[in-house]
């Protein structure tokens, strides 16, 4: 590949990797789901800037702003909530981990919603990651009470299938209205975090911003580079190289976050940890070289 790519293909895989830990700095006095929507307003807001200036279209149908909503409250909004949930009870790491998962699970919701085949390498895959997730998750069940394993799997679990649903609604607004993903992503964000944000109030939580140079170089950090300029490089590494080379920048994502919770949080990696690293990484890799074969 150009050098470009490269750079287009390392940008993604380090600022990822690192937001999950520094969804950390998030959590103290502001309410997660208050936190969420500060993250992907401010997202929002810079994107659909961007698209203005570039002078790309904005004017969608009411029924395409339902489902770019739809889409948004999914992706970018109940998803975040439940993953900042699930790191208060788990290491950003493992989140992490669990996440890479997403990518069989949108193979499984394509072939429910959208009509995609599965292969049978797909399923091997799935299941090398099952395993690689059981082994990582093991050792960490002797560490954390039983209460808080507990509550931060289904949390985590959660957040997952909202991503994936999220994912295949984004497929279908590109597939059937042919909306551009720059534009539904700004709008995306942006309904995510009002609707997040009534939640929070029609629920009584408290409203109120944490002025510390930590929430706030956090907040900007998720915003500009997690949300705006990761995603802008993926989706430009993606127009240049295809889909299927292009989502391998997901696959070092978990690494990353492993390594960064390893050094900076009180996890710590055993055989098992490592050797269930290593069948996630298989498992994608299968179910990535599959998706190539079937484009």
């Amino acid at each position: 590949m150009p050098k470009f790519n490269y750079l287009l293909f390392i940008i993604p895989a380090l600022i990822w990797g690192s937001t999950w830990y520094v969804i950390k700095y998030q959590l103290g006095s502001v309410d997660p789901i208050v936190s969420v929507s500060y993250r992907f307003g401010l997202a929002g807001v810079l994107l659909l800037g961007y698209a203005k200036i570039r002078s790309l279209r904005l004017g969608f149908t009411l029924k395409q702003h339902f489902f770019i909503a739809l889409q948004g409250v999914l992706l970018f909004g109940a998803n975040y909530w439940l993953v900042y949930l699930a790191e208060l009870y788990l290491s950003s790491g493992l989140v992490a981990v669990a996440f890479s998962t997403l990518i069989f699970m949108n193979i499984f919701f394509s072939a429910i919603f959208l009509g995609d085949q599965i292969k049978k390498q797909i399923i091997i895959g799935a299941i090398f990651g099952l395993l690689g997730t059981i082994l990582i998750y093991q050792s960490e069940f002797r560490r954390i009470a039983f209460d808080d394993q507990i509550k931060g799997l289904i949390l985590c679990v959660s957040s997952i299938i909202l991503a994936s649903l999220g994912n295949i609604v984004s497929a279908f607004n590109q597939r059937a209205f042919k909306l551009p993903v720059v534009q539904t992503n700004g709008y995306g964000m942006l309904y995510g975090a009002i609707i997040m944000l009534c939640i929070a109030l029609s629920s009584g939580k408290s409203i109120h911003f944490d002025l510390s140079f930590s929430y706030m170089a956090s907040l900007a950090y998720l915003a500009i580079f997690g949300s705006v300029i990761a995603f802008t490089a993926y989706l430009t590494l993606i127009g240049r190289v295809g889909a299927a080379t292009g989502a391998y920048a997901i696959i070092i994502v978990p690494v990353i976050a492993l390594t960064i919770s390893a050094i900076f949080e009180e996890y710590r990696p055993d055989l098992f940890a490592y050797l269930g690293m290593a069948l996630i990484l298989v498992g994608n890799i299968l179910a990535l070289k599959t998706k190539a074969k079937t484009k």
